[in-house]
This record gives structure tokens, sequence and C-alpha cells, in this order.
């Protein structure tokens, strides 16, 4: 008769755990996502915040003093 594999089984119980956790993390991340306006797009860059960090900010010159 053979005997039981619990390594294997404990390794399948921890697995399934992990899936769990992770579909819970991303349906709380999906909560937090509010809902985009209609006339954005997801690439757009006025809303894209990958686009916001890259870019540098534009900051208009003020005159010194001196010229």
């Amino acid at each position: 008769m053979a005997t039981p594999n619990y390594g294997y089984e404990k390794r399948q119980r921890e697995l399934a755990k992990k899936q769990k956790k992770e579909e819970k993390l991303r349906a709380k991340a999906e909560r937090k996502i509010p809902p985009s306006s209609p006339g954005l797009a997801p690439g757009d860059p006025e809303t894209d915040v990958a686009s916001l960090e890259h870019d540098a900010p534009t900051v208009p010159e003020t005159p010194t003093k001196d010229g």
C-alpha cells in the first residue's frame, strides 16, 4: 500500500491559499480605482499617472532682476 505524500498535500494547500489571497488583493484594488470619466482614455497623457511621473513639470520662467 502506498504512503500518503504529505508534502504534496501541504504544497497544494499553500498554493490555494496564495491564489485566494491574490484574488482578494486584486478585487480590493479594483474597488479602489475610481470610475474614469467618459471622455478620457486610460492612455491619455492628462490622466495617465505614469506619464505624469516621467514628464518634466512645466514652470513658467520668472524674470530675474539681472535681465
